[in-house]
C-alpha cells in the first residue's frame, strides 16, 4: 500500500499544479453608477431580481446570496459563485452604488452583468473597469463612462 501511494501521489501533485497553474486568471469587473433611479434602489425585491438577472447574465451559477438593509433603504448583496462573488452596495442618499464581480476562469463575462443592471438602475453615469487577473493585474477595457 505504501508503495503505490508513493506512486500515485507524485502523479496527483503534478496534475493538480497543472490545473492550478493552467486555470490561475480571472476577470474583475468593478463599476460605480451615479444618478440612479432611486426608486429602483429602494425596491428590495426588484433590486434582487435584477441582480439574480445580472449574475445569470454573466453565466455565472449562484452558489448562495445573502442582503443587509440599511435603514432606511440602503442595501448590501452579496452573491456566492461556483466561480467567485458579486456584489452590490447602494447609496440611495446619493442616488448611487458599486458593484463588482470577480469570475475565475474565461467562461464568464462581466457586459451581461453590467447591461443588466444599467437596464434596472438607469445610472446617468457609469465608470467602470475590467480587469484581468492572474499573477499580475492587467486592467482590459473601459466599459463605460
Amino acid at each position: 500500500m505504501k508503495f503505490f501511494f508513493a506512486l500515485l501521489f507524485p502523479l496527483c501533485f503534478l496534475s493538480a499544479q497543472e490545473d492550478a497553474f493552467h486555470h490561475f486568471a480571472g476577470k474583475h469587473f468593478l463599476g460605480s453608477y451615479i444618478g440612479c433611479d432611486c426608486k429602483a434602489m429602494a425596491d428590495l425585491s426588484g433590486m434582487l431580481a435584477a441582480m439574480d438577472e445580472a449574475v445569470n447574465s454573466s453565466g455565472a451559477t449562484i452558489l448562495n446570496r445573502t442582503q443587509h438593509v440599511f435603514e432606511p433603504n440602503g442595501l448590501t448583496v452579496v452573491y456566492l459563485l461556483s466561480e467567485s462573488h458579486a456584489s452590490i452596495h447602494t447609496y440611495p442618499e446619493y442616488g448611487a452604488c458599486f458593484v463588482d464581480l470577480f469570475t475565475c476562469g474565461d467562461h464568464c463575462t462581466a457586459e451581461g452583468f453590467d447591461q443588466a443592471l444599467r437596464a434596472y438602475l438607469r445610472p446617468t453615469t457609469v465608470n467602470a473597469r475590467l480587469f484581468i487577473r492572474h499573477e499580475g493585474v492587467e486592467e482590459v477595457s473601459l466599459i463605460g463612462h
